[in-house]
This record gives structure tokens, C-alpha cells and sequence, in this order.
């Protein structure tokens, strides 16, 4: 195993026993699997094609975005359960279609269909219900190629219009948009990668039913691992932290989470790919309620399946 993480692993030990088990059991397991794989395949790089590092990181993502020409047909189905009570459960299909319009530039534009099943949740009506839920156009500009920099960094911007609130279900007007910095790292040629996000994601919603306006905003980091355990194969795993204001500032704190999980990508064929991610909320705290965790503002669950075509 590489010294580098070995010191990485002994300088963590001593914290180890202080982490809620789920956070605990992700960074043993990381541990273990690297200490499994011996010295001739971390030096191993020749022979092996290039891996695109978009969506190895579950609901982080790297910076990459396709070669110059590239589509790609892509379907992300996220699903969100648990509450502070009663049933909840939100799920939310994606089909979007990217087009690399340049070598550091891409476009895309993506639909959304949400079903909602909530009985039960406080401050929140029952309901179950599936409908259209709103469109979004993401523009990408890679800024640093891994390939020819020591990192990779690429700017996301992607505003969006919703029919259907994401947490609710409730009908609304939502306008808002995602800034995503997204930067990686090839930390073992071929073998282990890293990435770290930072989003700011603002927003206003016109409740319909009430009559009545929103504003919040939200900011975000997080960071990954991937390792690659054979050809075109990743497991890996995420921590994600998320913090919700209650204007477009960051004056008015409603609650934040913390969420960690395990993720893994496979490449099926030339074109066909499947990525899978789990995160579950280990810390978080609402403003003016009781409890170690935010479930006003964010769910316990959250799972990730994506699919894709490229061509």
C-alpha cells in the first residue's frame, strides 16, 4: 500500500472511535480495501484507457466533461426518504442530453418527472402523487484539465425552473440555479482518484396555494474517493455537507446535515455506463428544534442510480 496513505490511515486512527458508527465503518472499509491491493498494481499505468471522472464520485462529481463532440444520453433517478416523523418518500427521474461543444465546454438541458408519497410528516400535507416537475439547462466550462495540470477544475452552471416543490410536492412556480466548482485529482495513475465540490445553490418559490414567496439558498462541500478494483470497475465512498439559509444570503441559518456513503461506477461497454451512490445523514441540527440530525430540511436517506450513453 502507497506510505502516503498508510500515514493518512495511522494519522486518523486516534479520531476514529469519536465518529458515529456509519461514518466509522466507511473510513475502515476504505482502509481495508486499499490495504488489499498490492504494490505492483498501484505502479501498474500502461495499457489502460482513459477514465472520464464525471460521475465516479456519486453525488459529487469530477471535472470532466467528454471529449469535443461527444453526446451522451443520461437517466438519473435520486430518491430521498425519511423525516421527523410519519412516511416520506421523494423520488425524482432525470432524463438529460449533453452536448461537448468545445474541447473545455459543454452544454445540456435535462427533464424531471417527481413522485411524492408523504403521510404522516410533520408541517408537511399528505400526498401522493406523481407529475412533471420542472426543466434546468447545465452549462460547463473545464477551467484545468487533469490530464495537463496537477488537477482537474471545471465551473457548472445550472439554473432551473420547477412546477413541483422537491421537498413538499406542494405546486409552485421555483426558479433558481447550482454554481458547482468541481475539482479532481489522479492520486494513483489509473488506480485511486479524488474530488472536492463546492456549490452555492439560490432559490425563490412562489407557493401558489398560499399565495405566498420563498428565499433560500443553500451551500454545499464535499469530497470523494474512487478506486478502481478492476478494468472500468470503481468503489469508493463520499462525506457531504449541506447548509440551508433562509434567504439568498447567509443571514438567516435554517439547518445543515452532514452525510457520508459508499459509491460505485462501472463502464458496462464503449458506450454504456451505471454509477450507484447511498448517502445517510450521521449529523445535521434545525434551527430551533432538539435532535443531533436536520430532519426538517433534509431526509435521513438519499440514493443515487445513473445510466448512460454516450456516442
Amino acid at each position: 500500500m502507497c506510505p502516503n496513505l498508510w500515514a493518512l490511515c495511522a494519522g486518523l486512527a486516534p479520531a476514529l472511535p469519536t465518529l458515529r458508527a456509519p461514518l466509522r465503518c466507511s473510513v475502515y472499509a476504505l482502509a481495508l480495501l486499499l490495504s488489499c491491493i498490492s504494490p505492483e498494481a498501484w505502479a501498474r499505468k500502461a495499457h489502460e484507457p482513459e477514465v472520464d471522472t464525471e460521475h465516479l464520485f456519486g453525488f459529487t462529481i469530477g471535472s470532466d466533461i467528454g471529449e469535443k463532440g461527444e453526446k451522451e444520453l443520461e437517466n438519473e433517478t435520486n430518491t430521498r426518504t425519511g423525516k421527523n416523523g410519519g412516511t416520506y418518500a421523494a423520488v425524482f427521474d432525470q432524463l438529460e442530453a449533453k452536448y461537448t461543444v468545445a474541447q473545455n465546454f459543454r452544454i445540456a438541458a435535462a427533464a424531471v418527472f417527481a413522485y411524492h408519497n408523504i403521510s404522516g410528516v410533520p408541517d408537511i400535507e399528505d400526498l401522493h402523487r406523481g407529475a412533471f416537475q420542472g426543466a434546468s439547462v447545465d452549462a460547463r466550462i473545464r477551467l484545468l484539465d487533469r490530464e495537463r495540470s496537477s488537477f482537474g477544475f471545471t465551473v457548472s452552471l445550472e439554473p432551473h425552473w420547477n412546477r413541483i416543490d422537491d421537498t413538499t410536492g406542494e405546486r409552485v412556480q421555483n426558479y433558481g440555479g447550482t454554481v458547482t466548482l468541481a475539482f479532481d485529482k489522479e492520486v494513483v495513475a489509473r488506480r485511486l482518484y479524488a474530488a472536492v465540490n463546492v456549490l452555492y445553490e439560490p432559490e425563490v418559490t412562489h407557493f401558489l396555494d398560499a399565495d405566498t414567496w420563498m428565499r433560500q439558498s443553500t451551500l454545499g462541500i464535499s469530497g470523494a474517493l474512487a478506486m478502481q478494483i478492476t478494468g472500468g470497475a470503481f468503489i469508493g465512498g463520499e462525506l457531504v455537507y449541506r447548509r440551508l439559509y433562509d434567504d439568498l444570503g447567509f443571514n438567516s441559518f435554517a439547518g445543515h446535515a452532514l452525510f457520508t456513503g459508499p459509491t460505485a461506477y462501472a463502464k458496462l461497454s464503449e458506450h454504456w455506463w451505471v454509477s450507484l451512490a447511498w448517502n445517510i445523514q450521521v449529523r445535521g441540527h434545525a434551527a430551533d428544534q432538539p435532535g443531533a440530525l436536520d430532519l426538517v430540511n433534509f431526509e435521513r436517506h438519499r440514493a443515487l442510480f445513473r445510466v448512460g450513453y454516450h456516442f
